[in-house]
């Protein structure tokens, strides 16, 4: 569960950590500092949501009786993955555009007024919060009580990503953006698969789907629970050594159709001279080089 964890806080953070950039670095360029403060509240009360819904989905499923519990982890695992793959989906569309609609965003912002220039962080910073809190909720309650490897996973992740955003504002390091985001997300489609095997065993568990004794397959007289292969394989992939049919069949069913998808070449459009133009300009605002503040 740490390294699926770590991937998570480091793709999640970097994403929200390239939001404040480019946000920063247009305020500051365009000499509208003041606006600054008003980002910061936006960014502030984005992480500070995520972290409250994290912590209440945790904390408040334990109160639960064991049956509700497992409807609620269940259906919070398959919001979670549903969260992912759009994520991923819209990042492989978006990433060269993102920066010019977000500074397109802020500049009618500041027009407006400073709440609406906290309004812009928030949600810029707030989606991808809410993600990362439900899916780190659904790997802790897979990686079962006691365990404090998700937790410190994320940790290690968002430190991470804070630092690469720190690292790319000052102009000392370079990423291709593009593809970091494709690699993780091929990534993060084998870890939703893995949530949502676990979602479909919860829901099992409850009494909503059947199927819970109709294994797939049953290898612990060979590879034990604890083993160090099947620790990893879980913390990767939340694949176990004795899993029921359906989990598997989820499994599957989600990987190979969101992989190839995902994986398909990018289809060229024909476009007119003046989408080229503003694709163009676009493309030069993308943060595929170090933002730099002069």
């Amino acid at each position: 569960m740490f390294a699926s964890n770590a991937l998570i806080g480091l793709r999640e953070g970097l994403e929200a950590a390239l939001v404040v950039v480019i946000l920063v670095a247009f305020l500051v360029k365009t000499d509208r500092r003041w606006a600054l403060r008003y980002v910061w509240i936006g960014v502030g009360a984005a992480v500070a949501l995520s972290v409250a819904v994290a912590a209440g989905l945790t904390l408040g499923s334990r109160e639960l009786p064991e049956s509700v519990e497992e409807t609620v982890t269940g259906a919070a695992s398959l919001i979670a993955v549903g969260f992912v793959t759009a994520m991923i989906f819209w990042m492989r569309a978006t990433a060269r555009s993102v920066a010019g609609d977000l500074t397109g965003r802020l500049g009618r912002a500041v027009d407006i007024g400073p709440w609406a220039v906290a309004l812009v962080g928030f949600l810029g910073v707030g989606r991808e919060g809410l993600e990362t809190a439900l899916f780190v909720f659904a790997s802790v309650q897979a990686a079962g009580e006691g365990s404090s490897a998700p937790l410190l996973g994320w940790a290690v992740g968002l430190l991470a990503a804070v630092a690469l955003g720190l690292a790319i504002y000052q102009g000392a390091v370079r990423i291709d953006l593009a593809k970091f985001f494709r690699w993780t997300g091929v990534v993060l489609v084998f870890v939703a698969a893995g949530i949502l095997a676990y979602a479909v065993h919860e829901l099992q568990e409850a009494g909503w789907l059947p199927g819970e004794d109709s294994m797939a397959f049953d290898v612990t007289s060979t590879i034990a629970e604890d083993s160090w292969f099947a620790t990893l394989v879980r913390g990767m992939f939340n694949l176990r050594p004795a899993m029921a049919v359906l989990p598997v069949v989820a499994w599957f069913a989600y990987v190979v159709p969101v992989l190839v998808l995902f994986l398909r070449p990018t289809r060229v459009q024909d476009v007119t001279p003046e989408a080229s133009a503003a694709a163009g300009r676009a493309d030069t605002e993308a943060p595929t080089t170090p933002v730099q503040v002069k």
